[in-house]
């Protein structure tokens, strides 16, 4: 990368929305450095358009037209959990040149062929959508849960049950960095961790936080997004 500003997509987790970027965005922002949060389809400010067709390949679909309509490149794209799913999608379908660097935030790491209901059991499901995990520490900060709570929407079914489909889009980025949560009982999300910290094509970190790290732990999570876009 050169050293213009740097540009950063931050993909959100399950049942958020772009808000739950705003500690992290406005600390990229004051640096001189452009941040995209976009909101998934069926989600928050687009709850409007949930419904039994909205997939995960819906979501993939959402920041490869975020891209390429602002005609970013050199991005670095970073995926919170669920988030992981999305961005390994548009990894694979994203033309060269336009990601510079991957980071899973405590995310998801999917391999070929499956959901995220492959790794993890569901909530409860009513109606297609899959009700919020209630935010709760040690996963959440006390002082966040409540806003959390309050914000998140059900999701539809279709973005845990579709499989992503890979061939070598992983491989075709250089600079990848996982990040684990380390302060709660981080369960499935372990696995992904691992794999990244024995492959000496990944950068690997560690906090010492519940799940949502970007609202735990802003500044570190910044850092370690303006290190990966250096890289």
């Amino acid at each position: 990368m050169s050293d213009r500003p740097a540009t950063f997509v931050l993909v959100h987790g399950a049942w958020c929305g772009g808000w739950i970027w705003r500690r992290v965005a406005d600390l990229l922002t004051a640096r001189g450095h452009r941040v995209f949060a976009p909101t998934l389809t069926g989600l928050a400010d687009r709850s409007h358009l949930a419904g039994r067709d909205v997939g995960l390949s819906t979501h993939v679909q959402d920041v490869l037209n975020m891209l390429a309509w602002e005609e970013l490149r050199d991005v670095v794209l970073v995926g919170h959990s669920y988030g992981g799913m999305v961005i390994t999608g548009v990894a694979e379908a994203a033309p060269a040149g336009v990601i510079h660097a991957l980071v899973y935030l405590d995310a998801f790491l999917p391999e070929n062929g499956r959901s995220l209901a492959d790794y993890a059991p569901l909530p409860p499901v009513h109606d297609g959508m899959v009700s919020p995990i209630p935010a709760a520490p040690p996963r959440t900060n006390a002082a966040d849960a409540e806003w959390m709570n309050r914000l998140r929407t059900p999701q539809p079914l279709g973005t845990f049950t579709e499989p992503v489909r890979l061939t070598d889009g992983l491989d075709r980025v250089a600079s990848k960095t996982y990040v684990l949560a380390a302060g709660y009982d981080y369960g499935v999300l372990g696995q992904f961790a691992e794999r990244a910290r024995i492959d000496t094509a990944w950068r690997y970190h560690e906090f010492d936080c519940g799940h949502d790290v970007m609202l735990a732990r802003p500044q570190e999570t910044a850092d370690v997004l303006l290190a990966a876009a250096l890289t």
